[in-house]
């Protein structure tokens, strides 16, 4: 097993009689998200704050690829502390600074540089999170979605190893908040950062994490992937996720993936009890990562959320379409064969092929790439199984393109 970057060992906070942490231990990937649920008020900020030193720690032990930090010399706790950044809550932008102030703040206060040299570094920045031509604008002027993405520049502008995200989404509506995970994730491809996010966004924030991290008592109660927390049978994390989450996806308005999830096992146990075929289409937005690129995550979720739309009204009462993915919906079609299944999709495809999904095109030639994985279950399966067949298979069968 590869050695942790960042390692909690029997990490200890009390303030007064407030026993915030009693013994955490996790263990954070390099290269991956890694997400702290937990209730509010159970000490997941707090943990974060210990991650990066705001905080330090009763007793236990705080590791850095493998060496304390208590036991690192003054040089390399400071070598290490240029390696962090954190965008907190609410974005904490300094209201009587520009845009551009904002984010030159850290190369002010870490490097050496000079005026051009940050000028430089910053409006690059910018171009990569599409934050051009708002240097001198203060966040006042700006919208909530802009100031959480000039917070992210301003995390981002120092190359950091680590981001911290101290709950990024609050007070955001369902097109903003997925727009800023659209971003995180993007970002964090791009630029390779290891981040640990501290959300109550279930299950969105599953979408774009690799380990997640539950937090209950001040111990970390479950350490493992979104799916693994998702399937797992312990009482007290099932109670905690479902009711965090709510019956319907807020951006598409589709059922939730817990809700596509019940509809799942229910479909299969009709087949092996009841021999009633049934058939899954996993849709996925191919070229998401294109659309964010041209014209923006918020025109990339604008596409799922048409997208979803208008695929919701093409089915039928028996049938559940669920949000499964960043970029993927999951249909489960009751009493259908393959073919039925197949023909579903020649359908819709002629149906919304001319329909404007996006809103808005730079071009002509611009299209939405939607791909299908079609598989009828089998009675053998298992509903892994059958999910990952779809995933695979959804390259060799439809594409649908969806342009102007």
């Amino acid at each position: 097993m590869n050695q942790p970057l960042i390692e909690l060992k029997d990490v200890h906070k009390h303030f007064g009689d407030n026993r915030v942490l009693e013994g955490v231990n996790l263990s954070i990937s390099s290269g991956q998200i890694t997400t702290i649920i937990g209730k509010s008020g159970a000490g997941n900020s707090v943990l974060l704050k210990h991650i990066i030193g705001l905080v330090r720690q009763d007793r236990g032990q705080i590791k850095f690829k493998g060496k304390s930090v208590a036991d690192m010399t003054a040089v390399e706790r400071q070598d290490l502390k240029s390696k962090f950044s954190y965008m907190f809550q609410g974005a904490a932008l300094f209201d009587s600074m520009t845009v551009f102030e904002n984010i030159a703040l850290p190369l002010k206060e870490k490097t050496g540089m000079s005026h051009s040299a940050i000028a430089d570094k910053v409006h690059k920045k910018m171009s990569q999170l599409d934050l051009r031509n708002i240097d001198d604008e203060y966040p006042s002027q700006l919208s909530g979605g802009m100031r959480k993405r000039v917070a992210l520049a301003r995390a981002l502008v120092t190359d950091p190893e680590i981001v911290l995200f101290d709950e990024p989404t609050t007070g955001l509506d369902p097109i903003r908040k997925n727009v800023v995970h659209s971003m995180i994730l993007d970002y964090q491809n791009k630029f390779g950062f290891t981040g640990v996010i501290v959300s109550h966004e279930i299950p969105d924030v599953f979408f774009i994490s690799q380990r997640v991290a539950m937090l209950e008592n001040g111990k970390i109660l479950f350490e493992g992937s979104p799916g693994e927390i998702q399937r797992t049978d312990d009482p007290l994390i099932q109670n905690f996720i479902q009711g965090m989450e709510s019956g319907r996806d807020e951006l598409t308005g589709l059922a939730s993936q817990i809700t596509g999830a019940k509809r799942l096992r229910m479909e299969m146990a009709r087949l092996r009890n009841d021999r009633i075929a049934f058939s899954l289409i996993l849709l996925t937005v191919e070229n998401l990562d294109e659309i964010n690129r041209k014209l923006g995550h918020k025109a990339g979720q604008t596409a799922i959320k048409n997208f979803a739309t208008q695929l919701n009204e093409r089915i039928r009462i028996t049938d559940t379409c669920s949000r499964y993915g960043l970029n993927k919906i999951l249909l489960v079609l009751s009493n259908t064969d393959i073919a039925r299944a197949r023909r579903f999709c020649d359908k819709l495809s002629h149906e919304i092929q001319n329909f404007e999904i996006l809103n808005i095109m730079p071009d002509p030639d611009f299209c939405l790439s939607v791909s299908a994985g079609i598989v009828q279950a089998d009675r053998g399966s298992q509903i892994e199984q059958i999910l990952a067949q779809a995933e695979v298979g959804r390259e060799q069968l439809y594409e649908f393109q969806l342009c102007r």
